[in-house]
């Protein structure tokens, strides 16, 4: 039976391939106490993940989209900090993986993060099987662990939750005209500030369902259990439900 997908933080391996990089905070991450934003933390996850795929010599290693991501934030980086990420793949099924990232940063900030990427056709946008070599790159770590890109967060918002239009910014919107995965981890943001949640030693997760497009979107939010949950709905459906509670 599969694990359910970045839903644990696994050790980091002692072999096989692990991608390191670094690089400092900016003015652009921070929210006004000098903390990484968490939409800014997964930006950088994201950045390291593709340039990784870049790297490794990986068939088609640009067509990955992300389903799900946990983090664990021990420590937010601060501005200017120098962080160091180190990333590796910790899962797979059959047409996507589990990727582990690392964040340490020289001041103390430690982040520890799980995703589930889905590998889709470059034209359909359709979920297709793993390239041969994604397992002669990715096999040592990956460890025949095998992770299922199940979604826990489906349920929408209860009857009390708050809701209000969020606008959507023609900077929100990537290459493929969506909402950038790392975008969306603003509303969760907002809706931590608003109930006054915690910034350090939580658990935060994100899972995205449908494409958010250019159109009416409602933002819902909810405070519960000393942390908050969010809801992100298109006239399609769900676009992204967000959570975050103390660890």
């Amino acid at each position: 039976m599969p694990e359910q997908g970045a839903a644990v933080i696994t050790p980091k391996p002692s072999d096989g391939r692990v991608f390191e990089t670094a690089r400092r905070i900016r003015l652009g991450d921070v929210d006004p106490t000098g903390r990484c934003r968490l939409d800014a933390a997964v930006r950088h996850l994201q950045d390291v993940a593709r340039d990784d795929s870049a790297d490794s010599g990986l068939t088609e290693p640009m067509n990955w989209v992300v389903r799900r991501v946990m983090l664990e934030v021990q420590r937010a980086p601060a501005f200017q900090e120098w962080i160091h990420l180190a990333t590796w793949c910790s899962g797979h099924g059959g047409r996507w993986a589990e990727r582990r990232t690392e964040i340490r940063g020289e001041d103390g900030a430690h982040i520890e993060a799980a995703t589930v990427w889905i590998f889709v056709d470059g034209e359909t946008g359709a979920p297709k099987p793993l390239h041969e070599d994604f397992f002669d790159i990715y096999g040592t770590t990956a460890a025949a662990r095998k992770v299922s890109a199940r979604q826990t967060l489906r349920s929408g918002p209860p009857d009390d939750a708050e809701s209000e239009p969020w606008p959507l910014r023609f900077t929100d919107l990537d290459l493929l005209g969506h909402v950038n995965n790392a975008a969306q981890w603003s509303p969760l943001e907002e809706a931590r500030a608003r109930v006054g949640a915690p910034t350090q030693g939580i658990r935060a997760e994100l899972e995205h369902g449908v494409g958010i497009e250019p159109g009416d979107v409602t933002f819902h939010w909810h405070s519960v259990d000393g942390g908050v949950d969010s809801w992100l709905y298109t006239e399609a459906g769900l676009g992204s439900a967000g959570r975050i509670r103390p660890l």
